[in-house]
């Protein structure tokens, strides 16, 4: 370069990412405002970290689109974690959410995440078997797999790293990540009381997951503190499956005098119950109030859309991919780390299925409630 062309070209511009490159560490630690050796405590799932410090980082990583090295991390002697979910759960749409939250993690943290689907304790306990020798590092079980004893008795004979997502329980497992069922269940019922119900019908879960118990009882004590006793014939029992839920509300609505106001355990059930009345020439919400449990897909694309209790499902499972990737870690420094459990928030989702009982209806009022109301 003479002279003259280096005196007329403008000065080069440090560049934040190289060309068109994937994004790096040192990427990912300038946009977190931390530096690369935090990062990669992060990625490898370490507990030494703030969780505001592990949030941003997180951030930083869907935000640059960031993937480990693979190689890079294979010449450090990392090994690529290996983690099994297995899920028994007929309700599509909490299955969908549950797998993406899952597989979203995993591919942000280099992680291989094997799906298998169980039909029964023994099949699972047989799975694992299998998987366990094939070196799987960790399971995440969630409901019922999480509630049945001989699957977590196993487990623990295995020593294998399980994270249980929605558990009844979480003795028995090396962590869980769960809601307060029993309270969500409670803030809900009260919602509906509020609203001015006092007959109102509760579409019972899966018998065999602890947490369907725990939502009746929210119910039933939501119920009682306002003054008002459960009538048992407007309790059905469903299976968390959308033809359960058809069922349920048959019952329900074919009761003397029926209930202004249903309640079903999960938006499957609920959806099922909205389509029953519709069937029944029966005005959702002016004619019965609905509300589901969830927050999934199915909750915003029927209509009237659901009001709802959220329940961070995907979050719920990313938690336990990276939950099981710092127990597998720290194991190999620490020894034996302590349990891991985390309780999130859930939040009350008002949108178009409930209102007053249309008898004590204010003048003027439609019954068509928007926006979303926290807990």
């Amino acid at each position: 370069m003479n002279k003259e062309e280096s005196e007329t070209k403008p000065p080069r511009k440090r560049a934040s990412r190289r060309g068109n490159s994937a994004a790096t560490i040192g990427d990912v630690a300038r946009e977190a405002r931390c530096s690369p050796m935090t990062v990669s405590r992060v990625v490898n799932g370490e507990g030494n970290v703030r969780e505001q410090t592990r949030e941003q980082v997180l951030e930083a990583i869907r935000k640059l689109n960031y993937s480990p090295n693979r190689a890079a991390r294979s010449l450090a002697g990392g090994e690529q974690l290996r983690i099994a979910l297995m899920f028994e759960n007929p309700s599509a749409s909490y299955l969908s959410e549950f797998l993406m939250g899952a597989l979203e993690e995993a591919s942000r943290n280099d992680i291989h995440l094997e799906v298998q689907r169980c039909e029964a304790s023994e099949e699972a306990m047989a799975l694992m078997r299998k998987l366990a020798g094939e070196g799987i590092h960790g399971f995440i079980l969630p409901s019922p797999l999480c509630d049945d004893q001989k699957v977590i008795d196993l487990a623990r004979e295995l020593d294998a790293v399980s994270i249980a997502v929605g558990p009844g329980k979480a003795e028995g497992l090396h962590g869980a990540v769960m809601i307060d069922e029993f309270q969500a269940a409670y803030d809900m019922t009260r919602h509906i009381i509020d609203l001015g119900h006092e007959r109102i019908g509760f579409i019972v879960g899966n018998p065999e997951q602890v947490a369907s118990g725990r939502r009746l009882n929210g119910f039933r004590a939501a119920m009682e503190d306002s003054g008002l006793t459960p009538s048992e014939e407007l309790i059905v029992q469903g299976r968390f499956t959308y033809r359960s839920g058809m069922a349920g509300a048959e019952r329900l609505l074919s009761a003397q005098p029926q209930p202004t106001a249903i309640f079903a355990s999960n938006d499957d059930m609920a959806a099922a119950t909205v389509a029953v009345a519709h069937r029944k020439h029966l005005d959702v919400p002016n004619d019965i109030t609905v509300c589901g449990f969830d927050d999934t897909a199915m909750a915003s694309t029927i209509w009237p859309e659901l009001t709802t209790v959220r329940q961070p499902i995907r979050e719920m499972t990313a938690w336990a991919v990276t939950a099981i990737a710092r127990i597998v870690r720290s194991r190999r420094t620490e020894g034996r780390p302590k349990t891991q459990q985390k309780i999130l928030p859930y939040t009350l989702i008002r949108r178009e299925s409930d209102a007053a009982p249309s008898l004590v209806h204010a003048a003027g009022t439609n019954g068509t409630n928007n926006g979303n109301t926290d807990v």
